[in-house]
């Protein structure tokens, strides 16, 4: 037994939030059960081209799902493609533009120290295989993609992109980073009739989630192991974002702890510690 508490799933899952347009914020310390992270989705058009916001205390990292885009800052331009992302620092003025469609997943948390702009290049994440590395076993094989990771200066925020094989597990072993990371999953490019199933526990007798996820779902996972699988027949893709309790310090990807029972091998993050 654990002297943790327990969170009904409901708490637990944002649904559908790909379907807002312009910008929204979903998830956030005062919403949910998140105590640093926050979540949000800009979605524009040519309906609707362009959206503007302040970063107040919060460092905001943004992921390009699709589409194009260009990022103002203080009056500086940053065109994003599919899978650019962009960290934004606190006190700054932000305005995204678009002419064809954008899709973008926003990431934050409230930090104290100053870090620069910095755009990260998805062709710089390919070319260097401890950003971009495929790793897993038979059932469990699947291609990481950190995008906002150790190649650059931040607070607490960390964030990237997973796709696995079709029926495939991800998260596999089952591993915790609750110590130092808050996290949670958006899947995202899983048309219908594709969706995959989420754990999230501490103790697999009593699960805290243990939850169909479908496009556009958000999965919070503040503690626990967090193991994930794909339907057969069918990939699942997901951006996880995660915050670091204590800032810089405890900003750190794939320093993981393995579910005991499933603890015998590797984790599969270890090409990300190169």
């Amino acid at each position: 037994m654990t002297n943790q508490p327990r969170h009904l799933a409901n708490d637990m899952i944002f649904r559908r939030t790909h379907e807002a347009h312009g910008r929204r914020i979903f998830v956030t310390p005062e919403n949910s059960v998140m105590k640093h992270l926050c979540y949000g989705r800009i979605i524009l058009d040519s309906q609707m081209p362009r959206t503007a916001f302040e970063t107040g205390k919060m460092e905001v990292g943004l992921v390009c799902l699709s589409g194009k885009c260009v990022i103002e800052i203080e009056g500086r331009l940053h065109e994003l493609g599919r899978y650019d992302a962009i960290y934004i620092p606190r006190n700054s003025s932000v305005t995204v533009i678009t002419e064809a469609g954008a899709d973008l997943v926003e990431c934050s948390a409230e930090v104290e120290g100053d870090y620069p702009v910095q755009v990260v290049r998805y062709s710089d994440v390919e070319r260097n295989g401890s950003l971009k590395f495929t790793t897993g076993g038979a059932s469990s094989k699947r291609t990481v993609n950190i995008l906002l990771g150790k190649n650059i200066e931040a607070g607490r925020i960390l964030a990237g992109v997973t796709t696995s094989e079709p029926g495939n597990w991800t998260s596999w072993p089952p591993h915790e980073h609750a110590s130092m990371l808050e996290e949670l999953y958006v899947y995202f490019d899983m048309p219908a009739p594709a969706y995959g199933v989420q754990l999230v526990y501490t103790n697999s007798d009593e699960p805290d989630v243990v939850a169909i996820v479908r496009e556009g779902d958000a999965v919070l996972m503040p503690r626990g192991f967090h193991p994930n699988v794909a339907v057969p027949g069918h990939p699942m893709s997901f951006v996880w974002m995660m915050a670091a309790h204590r800032e810089v310090e405890d900003r750190q990807y794939g320093l993981v702890t393995v579910e005991p029972g499933f603890d015998t091998g590797r984790s599969g993050l270890e090409a990300s510690l190169k």
